[in-house]
């Protein structure tokens, strides 16, 4: 197999030939078919995170085909195509665990972060932590499923049932679930940095209400606003866009230090929440969902070679949508 490897952080990923991994007890073994980037892969390489072993494969937004079972694995069949998340096993007796909180576990392992991912031409994953994906036909389309659907989704449902929503940074997590708010008849506004017209574009093509800076003042009080961009400065500046008793929900794993800001922008039961991985769960009613609302993602396709250079492009803000390796 090849892999694109981080050995130390702050550096490139190396190309690297590997003997064919082997699945262990209750793990698959899955030949790549696309693996999108993830912001957090950017946090990963750049050791932004608390440190995990090295060295890594990154990637956790993975699609690829069943080509290897290991002992006590019933399902899913080899051949069959399957998504592999962020989330890669749970120890599943915490209290976390016991109260199906199991984004919340105490001893998880995180694809692409804890256990190698998909930057690769092979993985193993666990097979608990594995979704079938027999409606989606193309790989490359549904490998921002993968994280940004996901999180996208679970980060819209902690928003509850605001009918005014306001995404800040209309990237990859931000284009699919902009397209769940237009399909359940939410409003939904688009802040993006200043100067970006073609996100701001890709938001009005979208169906978004208004799209502009995040520096600027949204037309309406919002009920609810996401916040996709690993930038702290955004949520005093959210505050301030949402109503009395609305929310401010960060959907990112990592985020610059939010800023001093004054009580009466919290006052008047607004919220800050902020949104841990994800659960099976959510993974299960998003792909469910996705189909039926239509949701499609765009693109930008890299071979697996190129993975530094797309990881470069998304730090860059240099295409729209999200980028996606194929071996």
């Amino acid at each position: 197999m090849k892999a694109m490897v981080l050995r130390a952080y702050g550096e490139a990923l190396r190309l690297e030939e590997r003997p064919l991994p082997v699945p262990g007890a209750g793990e698959i073994r899955v030949r790549v078919e696309a693996c999108a980037v993830c912001r957090t892969d950017l946090h990963v390489v750049d050791g932004e995170l608390p440190p995990g072993p090295l060295p890594i494969v990154p990637g956790h937004e993975i699609v690829g085909i069943v080509d290897g079972r290991g002992p006590g694995v019933v399902g899913p069949a080899i051949g069959s195509r399957v998504g592999i998340p962020w989330l890669g096993h749970t120890c599943g007796v915490c209290p976390y665990c016991a109260m199906h909180r199991e984004n919340l576990c105490d001893a998880p392992l995180f694809t692409g972060y804890s256990r190698d991912g998909g930057f690769a031409t092979h993985v193993v994953a666990d097979a608990a932590y594995c979704f079938p994906l027999d409606g989606f036909d193309d790989p490359v389309a549904a490998a921002p499923m993968m994280c940004a659907g996901l999180i996208g989704w679970r980060t819209l449902k902690l928003a509850g049932e605001a009918e005014r929503v306001g995404i800040y940074g209309f990237g990859a997590a931000a284009h699919l679930i902009a397209q769940v708010c237009r399909w359940q008849g939410r409003e939904f506004y688009a802040f993006t940095r200043a100067g970006d017209i073609a996100a701001q574009r890709l938001a009005l093509s979208l169906g978004a209400r208004w799209a502009g800076s995040s520096e600027e003042t949204p037309p309406e009080p919002l009920d609810a606003a996401l916040i996709f961009a690993p930038v702290g400065d955004l949520v005093p500046t959210a505050l301030r866009a949402v109503r009395k008793g609305g929310r401010v929900v960060c959907g990112g794993i990592h985020m610059s230090d939010i800023p001093q800001f004054p009580y009466s922008i919290l006052w008047e039961e607004r919220q800050v929440l902020s949104v841990a991985n994800l659960t099976r769960a959510d993974a299960l009613e998003f792909l469910d969902l996705a189909p039926r609302a239509g949701i499609t993602a765009t693109t930008t396709t890299y071979p697996l070679e190129q993975a530094n250079e797309a990881l470069a492009d998304l730090r860059a803000g240099r295409f729209q949508g999200a980028a996606v390796l194929v071996p």
